[in-house]
């Protein structure tokens, strides 16, 4: 394997089966995902992404059998690829006729290769023209059984060697400006002991020491945390298993610039610790004062 070659995967399947689900799964996992690009640019575009500053060394492919002289080419690009010693894999999902029948009877769909004729021709149409990129799969899914959120889990099992867990999103603000739109968990720390009234802290920010240590040194934050901490302990593997990407926590007082970035920064210190991946937005101090 080559140090600077990028990882390939491409995504090929029966229209239907979950080829939608599968790149977004992949995108998720920081994957550049591109749909239906002809084979002759492939080699081409996997040489751009591995010569970008920085490199690109996470690509996803999906291939579409609606273009048969795309398909045709495909093949002998994948064995040249693989003879280059590039990281390429080929994810194939596979469906049973009747399921698919019912995802497309369900959705009123037309099927791509049978815009005039039956569900059940197209589907015959796309498996034969699918053959060759069948075999050359290095591992095929049949997703006849699957819901969304299962063959996302399956395919970043797959690829990543175990299920990427939610991401946390904290954002303090302060209720004067309004929520974040975006925050889907949100706390209100207004009863916390508040510093803008005290002289030597008001300048200063929930990022300074001494105002994290105002903040979270009494009975009310102890007790917040200890709640905090045990509902979170709850949620959090349910979303990890439901295949949740971002889970976004607003944390607010009055003004955004001293209780809720201390608490944010202080639940966001404990959740790193925990494993968890964190990121930290405070909205009210990147406002200009």
């Amino acid at each position: 394997m080559s140090e600077g070659g990028a990882r390939v995967v491409f995504v090929a399947g029966l229209s239907g089966s979950g080829k939608t689900t599968a790149m977004a799964a992949l995108e998720d996992l920081s994957f550049y995902c591109v749909d239906n690009l002809p084979p002759v640019l492939i080699e081409q575009f996997v040489d751009l992404c591995r010569k970008a500053t920085p490199p690109i060394r996470k690509v996803a492919l999906a291939v579409d059998a609606r273009e048969p002289s795309f398909l045709q080419a495909f093949p002998p690009v994948v064995e040249r690829m693989r003879r280059q010693d590039e990281r390429v894999e080929v994810l194939f999902l596979d469906c049973g006729n009747e399921a698919l029948i019912n995802r497309y009877r369900e959705t009123r769909r037309v099927h791509p290769l049978s815009p005039t004729g039956t569900v059940g021709d197209g589907i015959q149409t796309e498996r034969r023209l699918l053959a060759d990129v069948a075999a050359l799969a290095d591992v095929t899914f049949d997703t006849s059984s699957l819901n969304v959120h299962q063959l996302r889990d399956l395919v970043v099992r797959h690829v990543a060697g175990g299920a990427r867990r939610t991401l946390v999103n904290l954002v303090s603000f302060g209720f004067r400006f309004g929520p974040p739109a975006t925050a889907e968990l949100l706390f209100d720390v207004r009863f916390l002991p508040n510093p803008h009234f005290e002289p030597d802290l008001r300048a200063l920010t929930g990022e300074d020491p001494a105002v994290a240590e105002y903040v979270l040194k009494n009975e009310r934050a102890e007790g917040l945390f200890e709640r905090l901490r045990e509902l979170l302990h709850f949620l959090l593997p349910l979303y990890d298993a439901e295949g949740k990407a971002y889970l976004t926590i607003g944390v607010g007082c009055t003004g955004g610039r001293h209780r809720s970035p201390a608490i944010a920064e202080s639940l966001a210190r404990e959740l790193r610790e925990a494993g968890r991946e964190v990121n930290v937005e405070h909205r009210e101090l990147e406002r200009e004062q």
